[in-house]
């Protein structure tokens, strides 16, 4: 069953909204804000008043009004969301710092120790360690459960995090997910679990462009995203094979280049038949 979230004021939406941003870029925002709408606020008296012009005055009256309250309103709500954004930064490198020093005979204890909340900060915070822009949704709303967006080479990736103790995942929430990336044009996903996944699940997985993580592969990842980049030069060698969060780890490699007339190859993802969602190699322009 899906989260539900709470209602919230139009200003807590904002400050949500914003506190996906850097804190710096909120700071930012908050002067770039401040500037703008006090210069609408400054009132324009005419001279005089014509009749023809009236529908333009009360328009402006209203937007005058508008902006002497937003030009205090609007910074301090960008500057309450830089706080947050601070907050939840130094709370994911935290969360990642604590995972990546344990060893992996309890890692298990450590994630299953964690809120979902935390879980799907620690596992945001790992795919940016990837390269990917991650945006966080919650998996609250009508998105089939999608806790997070990723990006990465103009490409959208969708990752449903599920911080089961007690049950394994199993096939259906494969199948929710891949339908979902279906329905958004997503290049790919990944579903992230602290267990483990059903022998279903795994089967349905395969040859698809969804990635199983669980555990053992998540506290591996960390692990090795944290030493290349502190730039050490022997990375952890995980106890279970490690699957790189990368977009071509989704199918087999694909050639660039044609083997038969050595002309460009591009990769495009199959929108009907049997091989929809599958990606494949395709040539740029004319077929040889």
């Amino acid at each position: 069953m899906p989260r539900r979230r709470a209602k919230t004021s139009p200003i807590e939406d904002f400050v949500a909204l914003v506190a996906l941003m850097p804190w710096w870029a909120c700071v930012a925002l908050a002067l770039v804000s401040y500037l703008v709408l006090h210069g609408l606020a400054q009132p324009v008296v005419p001279a005089s008043i014509d009749p023809h012009h009236l529908e333009q005055l009360v328009t402006r009256s209203l937007v005058t009004g508008l902006a002497m309250v937003g030009q205090f309103v609007v910074p301090i709500a960008c500057l309450f969301a830089a706080g947050v954004s601070a907050t939840q930064r130094h709370r994911r490198g935290a969360l990642l710092a604590s995972v990546a020093s344990v060893t992996h005979a309890t890692a298990p204890d450590a994630l299953q120790g964690m809120s979902w909340q935390e879980f799907e900060l620690l596992v945001g915070e790992a795919f940016r360690l990837q390269g990917y822009e991650v945006s966080e949704l919650g998996g609250a709303g009508p998105d089939g459960g999608v806790d997070l967006v990723l990006r990465k080479d103009k490409e959208k990736f969708l990752v449903q995090c599920k911080h089961w103790k007690a049950f394994k995942v199993g096939v259906q929430i494969v199948r929710e997910l891949y339908g979902v990336m279906a329905a958004h044009g997503a290049a790919g996903g990944f579903v992230v679990t602290s267990g483990s996944f059903t022998e279903e699940a795994v089967a349905f997985a395969s040859g698809r462009n969804v990635r199983l993580v669980d555990g053992p592969k998540l506290f591996g990842l960390i692990q090795q995203a944290r030493a290349a980049r502190a730039g050490r030069a022997e990375m952890p060698v995980p106890t279970r094979p490690v699957t790189a969060f990368a977009a071509t780890a989704f199918a087999a490699p694909l050639a660039t280049t044609c083997p038969s007339c050595s002309s460009s190859m591009v990769r495009r993802v199959a929108k009907r038949g049997d091989n929809a969602h599958s990606v494949d190699s395709q040539h740029a322009g004319r077929s040889c």
